[in-house]
């Protein structure tokens, strides 16, 4: 991203205090945010994973409201609560197989607040003319180079296989989620962070339908139900937008 940013491109580096707000929205999106998520997902199902994603609108609106002191509107509680209700009636069957640790719900609610402070911080700073694949490549790389440390500290080689699966993953990381899926996410924050924030209401319902396909687990009445929430939420959020 720096190397297209910089040099094929011509952008501008950081300046000043840019490189500070860098740094806080790196530590917070990738470097605990991640870290974190990571840590958890190794002590619980990945179905509880998925469907945390979608606490971050819950978490955003109320950030949103304590840190900018920006009033919700009806519309938006209304939304938030179909949204909700949506992915709560998906996830019904996924909880009761799901299992988890106190240890591991913990570290997982400080990584979606992480993950939902970093959305608000970087919706309330300007970034002036600085580009979003600039800030999308210095705050990525920033972020990783604040969990070194603990790299070094944790590091396994026994845990490591660098084969073609490896690879694979790899290369997803990097591309679609790293470089596509953050630029469009930058995109919708520098509009309005609450209202871009329930779209990640799709993720769980998206990941079921993955998981149907690729796992072949089955989709069931609960998840169209679910879905139907969901997607009617979205519609009031977005329709009050472009009122």
């Amino acid at each position: 991203m720096l190397l297209v940013s910089h040099v094929v491109f011509k952008n501008r580096l950081p300046q000043k205090n840019e490189w500070k707000q860098l740094a806080i929205y790196g530590l917070l999106n990738i470097s605990i945010y991640l870290g974190l998520y990571v840590i958890a997902m190794q002590r619980m199902a990945a179905g509880l994973g998925s469907l945390s994603i979608g606490t971050n609108p819950v978490f955003i609106s109320l950030l949103s409201a304590i840190w900018l002191k920006k009033p919700i509107k009806p519309v938006t509680i209304l939304s938030l609560i179909l949204c909700a209700a949506g992915i709560v009636i998906a996830a019904l069957p996924l909880l009761e197989q799901s299992y988890a640790t106190p240890e591991s719900m913990a570290i997982l609610l400080i990584s979606m607040i992480s993950y939902s402070a970093g959305a608000i911080y970087f919706s309330e700073k300007k970034w002036n003319d600085l580009k979003m694949l600039t800030i999308n490549g210095w705050q990525t790389l920033l972020g990783g180079a604040f969990l070194v440390p603990f790299l070094l500290f944790f590091y396994d080689s026994s845990k490591n296989s660098y084969d073609l699966k490896w690879i694979g993953s790899v290369l997803w990381l990097v591309f679609p989620v790293s470089i596509a899926a953050v630029q469009l996410w930058l995109y919708l924050l520098r509009d309005n962070p609450v209202k871009a924030s329930f779209w990640l209401f799709l993720c769980p319902i998206v990941g079921f339908a993955i998981a149907a396909v690729v796992m072949h687990e089955p989709i069931s009445l609960y998840t169209f139900i679910g879905v139907t929430f969901v997607v009617t939420g979205l519609y009031l959020v977005q329709k009050s937008k472009t009122a």
